[in-house]
């Protein structure tokens, strides 16, 4: 299996953040281990999940202050990257879970929040970071509706103000961790009576999984990803207070626009997986295979020049992509929004073209439930179609932020029920709007 030196330049990488690096590496062949048999019964991995609470990495992003590993956005993306060479689903859980930890910290941190903004923002985002360091409570983050982009139109999960707090109806769709979390980051449209439902009034709230009224419906046999357990939500008349706020009103859709990196935080794990059907391919080929007879695959020219296709492929898409974490940051310029695009759509495309280049590179026996690939194979191919970005999603942003100025983007041709409510469009409008 591959090592952080293959792929990064260490002297960048703070001490720190290689430890735990190395430590998921350590890690990693338990998870390894787990992944057929949680996959094959599509069951939560509740193992690998002690395992990363036991080793404090649950709070890799939440602030040293509140007692966790202050992780920025490039860091925490190479350790979820680390996580997928062995497990994709135990990756993509993690990430919801740590999304709610980063955008609590995150959109906090954005320099044009006013005092008021984070007067009201701090004793909730300490409470969140409390729950996750102290309990080790682990949080769910369901945004997908089914049908639309959650970016594009707001929420249809809707909340009504009545006395003392709210109330919540709605339905959330592929809901990852459902049963097994602590906490559920809901995000959901304020209604008021005649008026219709608007991004502005856009909350999020954290509802803990023993609320009345919260109800986990449906089966979940998927083709892939089957360990992340991603059944349905149901919300009927769940009542939630202040103290269940996860941000004031107003703060998410406020900031949000201005960190788009954060929407791209699916991609460590797809480009883990890449990087684990490219490992397999090498060590199939040697012959080094654990379990497996013991063969040199190597003589075949064929294959040689298709491990070598892989590399050459998988190596620039890496970089990029590590180039466009490390840069991340809020207020992005132009030219980093679209290298985060392209990163985004390179990495879903890649890990699904190596993973159909090793099983053809390694023959019928790379089918074989008994071997990994044919997993991996089975979970690269759902990149691609997760919302909020799509591949067909990025390629309409970049060619939208390449041929049109900012200020033409309304007018530029597309589909009216797409996704251009979530384009970036532009530091200072951005600014302005916030002003607004």
């Amino acid at each position: 299996m591959s090592s952080p030196a293959d792929y990064y330049d260490l002297e960048r990488i703070r001490p720190e953040v290689l430890k735990v690096l190395n430590r998921i590496n350590d890690m990693g062949p338990n998870f390894a281990d787990r992944a057929f048999s949680i996959d094959n019964d599509a069951s939560f991995p509740v193992e690998n999940y002690k395992d990363l609470a036991s080793e404090g990495f649950m709070t890799l992003t939440v602030p040293e202050e509140f007692g966790g590993m202050d992780f920025n956005l490039g860091e925490y993306a190479m350790v979820g990257a680390e996580i997928a060479k062995y497990c994709g689903a135990t990756a993509l859980t993690f990430n919801m879970h740590n999304s709610s930890m980063m955008w609590s910290r995150f959109m906090y941190e954005l320099p044009h929040l006013t005092e008021k903004d984070r007067e009201a923002f701090a004793p909730l985002r300490e409470r969140q970071f409390r729950r996750a360091v102290k309990e080790q409570g682990v949080y769910s983050q369901p945004i997908s509706e089914a049908g639309q982009n959650w970016t594009s139109k707001p929420a249809q999960t809707e909340c009504f103000k009545v006395e003392g707090g709210w109330k919540i109806n709605g339905f959330k769709k592929f809901a990852s961790l459902a049963g097994y979390c602590d906490y559920y980051s809901i995000v959901c449209t304020e209604r008021f009576e005649g008026i219709e439902p608007r991004h502005e009034d856009t909350m999020i709230f954290v509802v803990h999984k023993d609320t009345p009224g919260l109800e986990i419906k449906g089966d979940w046999d998927p083709l892939g990803m089957r360990a992340t357990n991603s059944r349905d939500l149901i919300l009927k008349e769940v009542f939630v207070s202040e103290k269940d706020l996860m941000m004031p009103r107003g703060i998410f859709i406020k900031t949000l626009p201005n960190f788009p990196h954060v929407m791209a935080t699916l991609s460590p794990t797809y480009m883990g997986i890449a990087q684990s059907a490219y490992d397999f391919t090498v060590a199939y080929l040697r012959g080094d295979i654990k379990g497996q007879p013991i063969a040199d695959r190597r003589l075949f020219a064929t294959k040689r020049f298709a491990v070598a296709k892989m590399y050459a492929r998988l190596a620039p898409v890496r970089a990029l992509w590590w180039q466009v974490f490390m840069e991340a940051k809020g207020f992005p310029s132009h030219a980093e929004v679209l290298r985060m695009y392209a990163a985004q759509y390179n990495v879903m495309e890649v890990a699904q073209e190596i993973a159909a280049l090793a099983i053809r590179t390694c023959g019928g026996q790379s089918m074989l439930k008994s071997l990994p690939l044919e997993r991996i194979y089975r979970d690269s191919r759902c990149g691609a179609l997760m919302l909020p970005y799509t591949s067909e999603i990025m390629e309409d942003y970049m060619s939208v932020l390449t041929l049109y100025d900012l200020d033409e983007i309304d007018n530029a041709p597309g589909d009216e029920f797409g996704a251009r409510n979530s384009l970036w469009r532009g530091n200072d409008d951005l600014k302005m709007r916030a002003v607004r």
